[in-house]
C-alpha cells in the first residue's frame, strides 16, 4: 500500500511546502483538500490549465502522485442536487486532467450520523455521474461518514448501484467511532468496494470528539491497516489530520511526521 496525506492537515502551507514536506518525509502523495485559502480543487493555482503540465512534471521529479481529489460534493442534497453534479464532474475532470484515479463525493453531509437519506436517491445520483467518470476513468468514491458510517447501509449502497466507477472511500474512523462497529467488520462487509482509506485516531471526552495524534486515540488504526496488508492492499492510506477545521491541533509538521513513522512502524 502506498501512504499519502490529505492537504486538510496543512491549511497554512504553500504548494511548495506541501510537496516538499511529502518528499522529505518519505509519503509516495498528496489527497488535495485545499492548497492554503482555495478549497476549490479546480481553481488551485498549480491545476489551472495553463499551470497543469509544470505540477504534473514537477511531482513526477519528486516522486510523487495526487492520491485524490477530495470534492464537497453532496449527491444525498435533493434540493441541489445539479450543483453538486457540477462540481463532482469538475473535480473529474481535473482529476483526469492531474492524472489520479480517484475523486471523493459525499454521500451524507455530517461525519457523525445525524438524518436518515434516500438511498434510493443517492444511487440514482451516483449512476448519473458514473457515466461522465467512466468517459474520463475515473472512480467516484463514497466516504463511509454519516448514515453510511455503517457498513451495513455501505454494502448496500454498493450492491444497489453495482457499478466499476464507483466505490468506496473506508475512513476508518467513522464506522467505529460512531456505528461502534469493530474494524473488522466494516472491512469485511466492504472491502471488495474500498479503494482508498482515510486514517484519523481520537478519543471521546464528555460526549464530544477529541481528535489526537495516530496512536494517542483509542481508534484501532493498527489493526486496519493490518488487515489491509494482509489483503495486498495496493491503493492509498491517506493521513486526513482536520487541522483546517480544528485550529487547535498540532503543528502539521509535527503530526506528519509521527503518522509516517507509526505507519512505518506497524508489523
Amino acid at each position: 500500500m502506498k501512504v499519502s496525506f490529505s492537504t486538510l492537515g496543512c491549511p497554512e502551507w504553500s504548494w511548495a511546502e506541501i510537496t516538499s514536506m511529502a518528499k522529505d518525509l518519505g509519503f509516495d502523495g498528496i489527497e488535495i483538500r485545499g492548497v492554503g485559502k482555495e478549497l476549490y480543487a479546480p481553481k488551485i493555482k498549480e491545476f489551472l490549465p495553463e499551470n497543469i503540465e509544470e505540477t504534473k512534471k514537477k511531482l513526477k521529479e519528486m516522486g510523487l502522485s495526487i492520491s485524490c481529489l477530495t470534492s464537497s460534493s453532496c449527491l444525498f442534497d435533493e434540493s441541489n442536487i445539479e450543483d453538486n453534479i457540477k462540481e463532482a464532474k469538475e473535480y473529474i475532470e481535473t482529476a483526469a486532467a492531474i492524472g489520479t484515479k480517484y475523486v471523493r463525493v459525499l454521500g451524507d453531509g455530517q461525519a457523525e450520523p445525524r438524518e436518515d437519506i434516500s438511498l434510493d436517491f443517492l444511487a440514482d445520483s451516483l449512476l448519473k455521474l458514473a457515466v461522465y467518470a467512466e468517459k474520463k476513468d475515473i472512480i467516484v468514491l463514497v466516504e463511509t461518514n454519516g448514515v453510511l458510517s455503517s457498513s451495513e447501509k455501505m454494502s448496500e449502497l454498493m450492491k444497489k448501484i453495482n457499478n466499476a466507477n464507483i466505490a468506496v472511500l473506508w475512513d476508518v474512523h467513522h464506522p467505529y467511532r460512531f456505528m461502534n462497529e469493530p474494524v473488522e467488520e466494516t472491512y469485511s462487509k466492504l472491502k471488495e468496494f474500498i479503494k482508498h482509506v482515510h486514517i484519523k485516531d481520537s478519543v471521546m471526552e464528555e460526549g464530544m470528539v477529541k481528535y489526537k495524534m495516530t496512536g494517542y486515540g483509542d481508534v484501532p488504526v493498527a489493526q486496519a491497516v493490518k488487515l489491509l496488508a494482509k489483503d495486498n492492499f495496493d491503493g492509498y492510506i491517506s493521513y486526513e489530520w482536520v487541522k483546517r477545521w480544528c485550529a487547535e491541533l498540532e503543528d502539521p509538521g509535527v503530526a506528519f511526521s509521527h503518522f509516517i513513522n507509526y505507519i512505518k512502524g506497524i508489523k
